[in-house]
């Protein structure tokens, strides 16, 4: 399906050099304030207190956040658990308190607004657990990392293959950096949006990359350069169809979906973004500068008489 139809080939490559340049200076400052400033980590990997509470009602989330907002918490959580009467709510680490007092003091701020609101469970998780759900989360990424990586190195000529995989390095460490630069908050759900924009980015690098190779079997008398722009034309509107309405639900999540789902929906529209720029100007840019041409593509088949090239 297209909405519309490009007639005339767009030169993406024609400011390839300069648009990568910008995309390398942007990478390095990733890495440095990833390095150097590090990531503000929820109360899920850092450790903290733990309450479940109970309401004859619907629980007024909204109004639970700002009463433990006004008790001077910045970094918490509050989500519905199980039903919308029951809450989870996350507290970080206090030095001057402990579980029991910090319980309490956030359940007389809840009984001051609703008297009927119950204290089901409390207890503290400490900062072991939270390592151990940090390491566990890294060792997902890695493991996604290498199955792209495999996935990849099967199904394209290798300088295909490394100009996705560089590509998709590029979004991940601009997303991590722009978390590590701004000081957002690191959580569970961000590492969710991570993993979800590798995949998504890596669909979007393939899909340019599959028309790439077979436009250079059936365009044989253009030149590389003329064959990636032709390609990244032609696949315009199923790029704009495509992240147009995932954009659209992730801003939905964005504006709509309260606190518990704000960073992920951030990760997820700056992974789109960068997603498109690196399939379009990176990875394209980057498998024409090594060297790809029609006969990495078409291999000849030798055969008694004359070699014949499979096209």
């Amino acid at each position: 399906m297209e909405f519309f139809r490009i007639h005339r080939t767009i030169p993406f490559m024609r400011h390839a050099l300069i648009l990568n340049l910008i995309s390398l200076l942007t990478f390095l400052a990733a890495v440095f304030f990833i390095a150097s400033r590090g990531f503000h980590l929820s109360i899920e990997f850092t450790g903290g207190t733990v309450m479940e509470v109970h309401y004859e009602q619907s629980a007024p989330v909204g109004e639970i956040r700002s009463a433990i907002d006004a008790l001077g918490y910045t970094d918490f959580q509050v989500q519905n658990f199980g039903t919308s009467q029951d809450v989870m709510i996350r507290l970080p680490v206090r030095p001057d308190e402990d579980t029991a007092s910090q319980s309490r003091t956030v359940l007389s701020a809840l009984q001051a607004q609703h008297a009927d609101v119950q204290l089901r469970r409390v207890e503290f998780v400490g900062p072991q657990v939270g390592q151990e759900l940090l390491h566990n989360g890294l060792m997902a990424l890695l493991f996604v990392v290498v199955g792209i990586m495999v996935y990849l190195a099967i199904r394209f000529e290798w300088k295909l293959a490394a100009s996705c995989a560089l590509a998709n390095l590029h979004d991940v460490v601009i997303i991590l950096g722009f978390f590590a630069f701004f000081q957002w908050e690191f959580s569970l759900s961000v590492l969710a949006g991570v993993l979800a924009v590798l995949g998504y980015s890596v669909n979007e690098s393939v899909v340019v990359m599959d028309r790439i190779r077979e436009n250079f079997r059936k365009q044989r008398k253009a030149s590389v350069r003329e064959i990636i722009n032709a390609s990244i034309t032609q696949n315009i509107s199923r790029t704009v169809i495509t992240h147009g309405s995932t954009q659209m639900m992730v801003l939905s999540m964005f504006f709509f979906g309260g606190p518990t789902l704000h960073n992920f929906s951030l990760a997820l529209t700056i992974g789109i973004w960068f997603g498109i720029y690196s399939s379009v100007f990176v990875a394209a840019a980057l498998a024409m500068w090594m060297g790809i041409k029609r006969e990495d593509l078409v291999k000849p088949v030798k055969k008694d008489g004359p070699e014949i090239e499979l096209g």
